[in-house]
């Protein structure tokens, strides 16, 4: 490739989320390749974005509903353009099309975010039923089977946009396998639109502590994704009480990303749930706990905080929604579960028991050797990339659906642009 554009939707924050953590390595696995790499995003500067310069990729800052962007393209010329999530492909797909209509169209779901807003309703409508807020925060999580899912996602405004999106894309990355067999399954999306990429791990760099020199339990998550705050809200009100009623001393660190005043107000030292915020090494604080908390009631994808305790010798206790996607048929390196006092039960087991800790712990490295191993899946995309270059007409031939959204959704979404655009210009002059 001479030239690769990715368009994020944010700018990438490794230390703050996984989808950071995910997009640095796409930027780094791309560039070992020798293919020159440019990143562009509409999003504001960040306060802990990477600076990219120190992995030899430029940053372009581009506007939404610009014809600016256009020259942009038309001067770069890319081999290879990287949508970073559903919506930046509709806003900028049909006008890399339009200028360099030979580019590979690639987008990078993330994770899937119609499978997490489905949860996420199913979860809202279980505790609409609730009397008080104690009692929602007793409701475990989302355990819907796929036919129960497809349900309630073909209807929803969100799954119809961004399964639009994969159609009109030559390649989708999914980090998930769970998700791949939704789309594959229930959706019928082609197996040829879509390339199972996992997370590609780099490991530590230190030797992980032993269990007598841990203390405590660690909670990770960057506070603007809405499971992770939910995950928040449910160890504060139903779970927390129920592990320190067990460990009178035991502490809980709550570390993330941009803590809004509501997660600070949680605070409670007495109680031993400490909020800390924003972590500047995440596998520094991971590896110093003894035990993973992440219940998760809802979401899709990958959690990376659950990848980072598995590469720091971490137990973990989740559920499913936690595990999805991560282990396969290996057993889980910790407790997977289901309500809040099989979640309290394995949390003290795994604190107190050093044989259990040491299992789980093996159990971590054997899923990370297995399913996670940075160099094959990193060679894997390569070669489904170069490929996708030398049969990308006969696939989009083939792909007479994404050639028909193409045509009518890009349509609309060309000439809306197009009408702010030149709104923008009138109230500019």
């Amino acid at each position: 490739m001479r030239q690769v554009l990715i368009i994020g939707y944010v700018w990438p924050e490794p230390c703050s989320s996984a989808a950071g953590s995910r997009m640095v390595e796409l930027i780094e696995l791309f560039r070992r390749q020798g293919w020159p790499v440019t990143f562009a995003s509409a999003a504001a500067l960040s306060e802990h974005r990477l600076d990219l310069a120190s992995l030899d990729v430029p940053e372009v800052s581009i506007r939404l509903n610009c014809d600016s962007f256009d020259g942009f393209v038309a001067a770069l010329q890319p081999d290879l353009v990287l949508f970073d999530r559903y919506f930046t492909e509709e806003q900028f797909a049909w006008r890399v099309e339009r200028v360099c209509p030979e580019a590979l169209r690639v987008l990078d779901t993330s994770d899937l975010h119609s499978l997490r807003d489905a949860r996420q309703r199913s979860l809202k409508a279980r505790q609409q039923i609730c009397a008080n807020e104690r009692e929602r925060q007793q409701v475990g999580a989302v355990l819907d089977d796929q036919a129960t899912l497809y349900t309630q996602m073909a209807g929803s405004d969100v799954a119809q946009r961004e399964i639009a999106a994969i159609y009109r894309s030559d390649l989708t990355l999914m980090i998930s396998d769970y998700e791949m067999q939704m789309l594959q399954g229930p959706f019928a999306v082609p197996p040829a639109l879509l390339h199972h990429c996992p997370l590609m791990l780099i490991p530590p760099r230190q030797q992980p502590l032993p269990f007598a020199q841990r203390a405590h339990f660690v909670s990770i998550g960057n506070f603007r994704h809405a499971p992770n705050w939910d995950s928040v809200l449910w160890l504060r009100h139903g779970l927390w009480p129920l592990i320190r009623q067990r460990l009178p001393r035991a502490e809980l660190h709550v570390y993330g990303a941009y803590p809004p005043p509501k997660a600070t107000a949680l605070h409670a030292p007495a109680l031993g749930f400490q909020v800390r915020g924003w972590a500047s090494d995440a596998h520094e604080v991971m590896g110093a706990a003894r035990v993973c908390l992440a219940p998760l009631r809802f979401g899709a994808g990958i959690k990376g905080k659950l990848a980072d305790a598995m590469a720091c010798g971490t137990p973990s206790v989740t559920t499913t929604i936690g595990s999805e996607g991560m282990a396969g048929a290996l057993p889980w390196p910790g407790a997977v579960v289901a309500d809040a006092h099989a979640f309290a039960d394995a949390a003290v087991s795994l604190h107190e028991q050093p044989d259990a800790w040491a299992r789980a712990q093996q159990a971590g490295y054997a899923i990370l050797q297995t399913r996670f191993d940075r160099e094959a899946h990193g060679m894997e995309l390569v070669q489904r990339l170069l490929r996708l270059a030398s049969e990308r007409e006969g696939q989009r031939q083939a792909n007479f659906v994404g050639a028909m959204l193409r045509h009518h959704a890009h349509k609309s979404t060309q000439y809306m642009s197009q009408w702010i655009a030149e709104k923008n210009r009138r109230t500019d002059s």
